[in-house]
């Protein structure tokens, strides 16, 4: 039983490894930006590219507000 239950860990943790974060159709990322975690408040979507940078967009306009570099 704890065989079974650690391939299906592994089997969710290797499926989402390798994907992108899903985002709403209304964001576009700047070129070459793949998102790695996206979230979402009462007025703003954020999203975590793969280079290490939070994307701050208006949830209204859909527009990039703040781009914020992670050290």
């Amino acid at each position: 039983m704890i065989v079974g239950l650690g391939l299906i860990v592994t089997l969710v943790v290797l499926d989402y490894t390798d994907r992108a974060a899903p985002l709403p159709e209304v964001i576009t990322l700047p070129d070459g930006a793949q998102a790695r975690a996206f979230t979402y408040g009462k007025n703003f979507y954020a999203v975590v590219t793969q280079d290490d940078k939070i994307l701050i967009y208006d949830r209204d306009s859909h527009q990039l507000n703040r781009e914020i570099t992670i050290d």
